[in-house]
């Protein structure tokens, strides 16, 4: 069983910057992380993804939104991740989800979110104008 527990998140004006750390326990080799975000009435979307092999991390991918302005990096001693959220806007609103998904074969992280198993309790960002 893998538990993500999620930190971060907030209300920033345009232009903050924001931070979000998912933690996860009962992983140690081939699987993927990653956070996700659903905005009121919109589907789920993908925002960053990671697939971790043994503390050795591939396939890292944003949606083509955020490039530039996010960034997600690794804590493999605490085995957490990070998004750092630079130059927020306003559609960047929305519920925040780290979720896990154990991979058999090494390779890209899934994009839907139909296919990850395993998810945080959800962080609020609200971004205003």
């Amino acid at each position: 069983q893998v538990h993500l527990v999620e930190s971060g998140g907030g209300s920033v004006q345009a232009g903050g910057s924001l931070r979000l750390s998912c933690a996860a326990a009962g992983y140690t080799y081939s699987y993927c992380m990653g956070w996700f975000r659903q905005a009121p009435g919109k589907e789920r979307e993908g925002v960053a993804t990671i697939y971790t092999n043994y503390g050795h991390h591939f396939y890292k991918n944003y949606v083509d939104s955020v490039k530039g302005r996010f960034t997600l990096s690794q804590d493999d001693a605490k085995n957490t991740i990070h998004l750092q959220m630079n130059n927020l806007k306003p559609e960047d609103t929305g519920m925040y989800y780290c979720a896990a998904v154990r991979r058999k074969d090494e390779g890209s992280c899934p994009a839907q979110s139909s296919e990850w198993n395993y998810w945080g309790q959800g962080t609020q960002v609200t971004v205003s104008s």
